[in-house]
């Protein structure tokens, strides 16, 4: 099952190794440290989308986190309502919580295999994992994708002296399977390079958690669980680190030491980009403000009252043309005449013509 991981993780370190040897040599151990930065670089770049929207998905939790303590207050006797609720919440916002762990449990499996692939060179031990094989059973055996010839080159590789699968708790009788490609290495050898690395690798787990911490909103730092979180990424991870770093290979702390490189300057740029948008956000909410706002010296008009004061100049004016058109109608109808200013009827046509019988 868990070859599914292996084989990918060793065929990226295979193409950046056979990039990297074209240019330094096969057996170099520049060459072999490259393939491992390279191979960190290539799965942070596949997870460049995802870790953005980690970021945005941890900033909305951010925000939302003062109507999700309504809500746990609220139905904190009723948990299913609560959770209900919460769905609802999440979806509302098109808020996605899978999204702040993904490129966490993606990175996870991924040095698990590294791990494995780099120990799978030295195969002469006894522990978990571990074959138990002669020096010489070892050094003509392939790893995964790896050939022969690619197995005897990364046992030859050494960086200041220091194999890249050797750590410094390594037992004797795993060490001795360098002994042919290079001679056996010593313990000072190995922590010469190893114990730097280690220390970068811990100031470097720390100063990336700061970084995060000092973005927190001060309602979400001041959360017990995130106070907590906040705590052991800032101490604890980085002190585990340097703990564990004697029982880790060479080629492990250089895979940790680039990832944390490549975390610390993702970041930057990616809440950079954020800062940006949102004082683009700004900005145009305070242009919209000032185009609605009156201008110097003009009277303020109540919107709120405009739509009533024209329904209701419309209606006087439909009212007074209705009345003036039945009046005309009126008097027509009582004979076509116009009335004298003092209240008499103007004769019409036909009492003239009378008038005229009578003479």
């Amino acid at each position: 099952m868990l070859d599914i991981i292996y084989w990918p993780v060793s065929a990226i370190l295979w193409f950046w190794h056979k990039a990297f040897g074209f240019v330094f040599g096969a057996d170099s151990g520049l060459a072999w440290s490259l393939a491992i930065v390279f191979l960190v670089f290539t799965l942070r770049l596949v997870l460049y989308k995802p870790f953005v929207k980690q970021v945005r998905t941890t900033k909305q939790m951010q925000e939302l986190q003062p109507q999700i303590k309504e809500l746990q207050k609220k139905y904190k006797n009723d948990r299913e309502t609560m959770a209900r609720e919460m769905q609802k919440l999440q979806k509302e916002h098109g808020f996605n919580p899978l999204m702040g762990c993904l490129p966490v449990l993606v990175q996870v499996p991924v040095f698990l295999g590294l791990f494995h692939v780099l120990r799978s060179f030295n195969r002469t031990g006894h522990g978990f994992g571990q074959l138990g094989l002669s020096p010489e059973e070892n050094a003509n055996i392939g790893n995964y994708i790896f050939s022969v010839a690619d197995v005897q080159s990364f046992l030859s590789a050494r960086i200041f002296g220091a194999p890249i699968a050797a750590f410094i708790t390594a037992p004797t009788n795993e060490l001795q399977a360098f002994a042919d490609f290079g001679g056996a290495p010593s313990r000072v050898a190995i922590a010469a390079v190893a114990i730097p690395l280690m220390i970068i690798a811990g100031v470097a787990t720390h100063f990336n958690a700061r970084a995060s911490v000092a973005r927190q909103t001060p309602e979400a730092a001041a959360n017990p669980q995130a106070a907590i979180m906040n705590k052991l990424s800032l101490w604890v991870f980085p002190l585990g680190v340097m703990v564990g770093g004697p029982f880790l290979a060479i080629g492990i702390l250089i895979y940790w030491v680039a990832n944390n490189i490549w975390t610390y300057g993702q970041q930057h740029l990616v809440f950079g980009r954020m800062e940006k948008e949102e004082a683009e956000k700004k900005a145009k909410k305070l242009e919209q403000r000032a185009q609605n706002a009156p201008k110097p010296g003009a009277k303020p008009i109540d919107v709120r009252k405009r739509p009533q004061d024209a329904s209701t100049e419309d209606k006087s004016s439909t009212n007074g043309t209705t009345a003036s058109t039945g009046t005309a109608k009126q008097t027509t109808k009582q004979g076509g005449g116009q009335r004298r200013p003092g209240g008499q009827k103007r004769p019409g046509s036909r009492g003239r013509a009378n008038q005229k019988r009578k003479r």
